[in-house]
């Protein structure tokens, strides 16, 4: 099992985003929760995320349709990544 839940995944997104866009974490924990959680970020930025996180996780998130879907929203997008270290621990 990953020694990050998916909240510390979510926290951690939303740490970056709050750090690109020069902003509390919780101005962005708002934003998010008055949009529905949906990622407010365009795509180049969600490309950085993407790697900065499977840097900062050391898993590969698949470049497949579901993983491009978890990038509207950062709930779904850190459970993607939570499921890929999980397959990624379960294979060792």
């Amino acid at each position: 099992m990953p020694t990050q839940s998916v909240q510390e995944i979510v926290d951690i997104v939303i740490g970056l985003l709050a750090e690109h866009q020069d902003r509390e974490r919780q101005d962005v924990y708002e934003e998010l929760a008055a949009r529905g959680r949906n990622l407010p970020v365009d795509s180049v930025l969600v490309m950085e995320i993407l790697a900065r996180v499977e840097e900062r996780f050391g898993a590969k998130v698949p470049a497949d349709a579901e993983a491009g879907r978890s990038l509207r929203s950062v709930w779904a997008f850190a459970e993607t990544v939570y499921d890929t270290m999980q397959a990624k621990e379960q294979q060792l």
